[in-house]
């Protein structure tokens, strides 16, 4: 047998590439009028990230407990790696440390301090090596020798959602004139999402962002992943600028961002996933 990499919905991995990697999702949890729906399982409405009154929740301990369960007894006690959201944006980090208790050292727990496919990028990464027959402490080493080559970068078209979820801080300083800017956003090293840079239109922190992906990327290959919220045609703009900035660039595709992150983002929002290839 050998080890199985568990992640979670906020990944975007595609089910035919879950298949091909073997990798187990817990999905996360959108909550709306009464309705407790599973991100990856339930339908949930396409225009939930407008809607008034929705809030989200990471994955239950439960739910962690019995992925974890199921995936160890197939890897025939190998062991398991699970990758999850960015403990700064998701409870899911904090309760999948506590489910992973119930089985000693043989489920490790890897805080991606990413999002989106940013996390997908670290859950692949692991299930490449386990893939190989690596054993469960080089899986966990594999996937965290990933966490300094991934980034993700972020441009909203409101604060509004950020705002009322709590995951930019309500006392930072530029929120201030907030109204007059399209804000490029990071995620920093710790996973918190945070300003990158001061930007006045839409056009030109799109701009941006392609030059601090230029930036990261460097002379390297990397994959990318373009994410965008009910903003398809940005996102296919923003990912044909990438490809002409960057041409040595192994692959770019372009994905929806989820129901659960597009909550907290909101309409319009478009952001980069990055990583880059191991020197």
């Amino acid at each position: 047998m050998s080890v199985v990499v568990v992640c979670d919905s906020s990944s975007r991995l595609r089910l035919d590439e879950r298949k091909r990697w073997d990798i187990r999702e817990v999905p996360l949890h959108v909550l709306v009028d009464g309705m407790d729906l599973r991100d990856g399982v339930d339908d949930v409405p396409y225009d939930i990230h407008d809607r008034h009154g929705v809030t989200t929740a990471g994955a239950t301990p439960a739910e962690l407990v019995e992925t974890y369960r199921l995936a160890l007894a197939d890897s025939g006690g190998d062991g398991v790696v699970a990758v999850h959201l960015s403990a700064a944006l998701s409870s899911t980090y904090s309760a999948a440390v506590t489910a992973a208790r119930e089985f000693g050292p043989s489920v490790r727990v890897v805080n991606s301090r990413s999002a989106a496919m940013g996390v997908g990028f670290v859950a692949m990464a692991a299930a490449r090596y386990a893939a190989s027959g690596a054993d469960v402490d080089s899986v966990e080493a594999a996937a965290r020798s990933t966490l300094g080559r991934t980034n993700v970068f972020l441009v909203v078209h409101r604060l509004d959602n950020l705002r009322r979820s709590g995951r930019i801080r309500t006392t930072a300083s530029w929120l201030g004139t907030a109204l007059a800017l399209k804000p490029l956003l990071c995620l920093d090293v710790d996973g918190r999402l945070v300003l990158d840079q001061r930007i006045r239109t839409v056009t030109k922190a799109h701009a941006a962002m392609v030059e601090r992906v230029a930036e990261v990327v460097g002379e390297n290959t990397a994959d990318v992943v373009v994410h965008h919220v009910d903003n398809h045609d940005a996102a296919d703009a923003l990912g044909a600028a990438l490809t002409r900035r960057l041409p040595q660039l192994s692959s770019l595709t372009v994905a929806d961002m989820g129901p659960v992150l597009s909550v907290h983002v909101g309409g319009g929002a478009v952001g980069v996933a990055i990583q880059v290839a191991e020197p």
